[in-house]
């Protein structure tokens, strides 16, 4: 599939959690539409395959390997960005640990959460300019269906409530708006559409699949970009109409 532009110019994007699945296809469809790229990541093996991927497309890819919970590691990261790249007009809030992280509620709450705001901010404070836009990954998980893991729910329908503070008291500034995948073949998933849970889960999908990673990049590009300038404050499911069945 060829990569439509959306009405992007020459501009930026900061994509967290960019070391692969979601986050490294929204990188390489990004520069696929002409956009310079931040990618950032926790982990550094996965954040330089996704710049040996994007410099092979030809595209610009400034890396910074960081805990986006880590106010420091932010503060910094923004700032290497905008000296590389220049004013970063987009931001994709990718970056969240897997559901299946045995981490205190309490604790994935403020990681989980708390990085979206604390990107957020540091973004919002370096000055994107006209027609900035923010999309952060929810998930259908927390707001549509629940989960075995109550920190993971409870978080993806959290980071929705900051997006809905955000379009309602930030729009001067910036648009905001969530793409909510559903069942997504990334890493994290790999071997679960094969298993017997998996099965199951896959005859309540009406399109019988599992999301590719570029099926939530085009919709997190499309939130972001000019052609959606009029669109704010949206949950996008990204599911194949999976919700709808249940």
């Amino acid at each position: 599939m060829g990569d439509a532009n959306f009405g992007f110019s020459d501009d930026a994007i900061l994509i967290t959690g960019a070391g692969s699945g979601i986050g490294r296809a929204t990188a390489l469809r990004a520069v696929g539409m002409g956009l310079r790229v931040s990618g950032w990541d926790l982990n550094p093996t996965g954040l330089a395959e996704t710049a040996e991927l994007v410099t092979a497309a030809g595209g610009t890819f400034h890396s910074w390997v960081a805990d986006v919970s880590d106010d420091e590691a932010v503060t910094a990261g923004v700032a290497s960005a905008t000296e590389a790249l220049g004013s970063i007009r987009y931001l994709h809030n990718n970056a969240g640990p897997a559901s299946s992280a045995p981490i205190p509620f309490d604790q994935a709450l403020l990681i989980s959460v708390g990085s979206v705001r604390r990107v957020t901010d540091a973004w919002a404070a370096a000055g994107p300019g006209d027609g900035a836009a923010m999309v952060a990954t929810a998930s259908v998980a927390g707001n549509k269906v629940g989960t075995n893991s109550d920190w993971y729910s409870a978080s993806k329908a959290a980071i929705m409530g900051y997006v809905r503070h955000l379009t309602a008291y930030r729009s001067h500034e910036f648009r905001s708006n969530a793409v909510a995948p559903g069942m997504t073949d990334t890493p994290r998933l790999t071997g679960f559409a094969e298993s017997e849970v998996g099965q199951r889960v896959m005859e309540r999908i009406p399109l019988n699949r599992m999301a590719t990673p570029d099926d939530i990049a085009y919709a997190t590009l499309f939130l972001l970009s000019p052609v959606a300038s009029y669109i704010n404050g949206v949950f996008l499911p990204v599911d194949g109409g999976w919700t709808v069945t249940q």
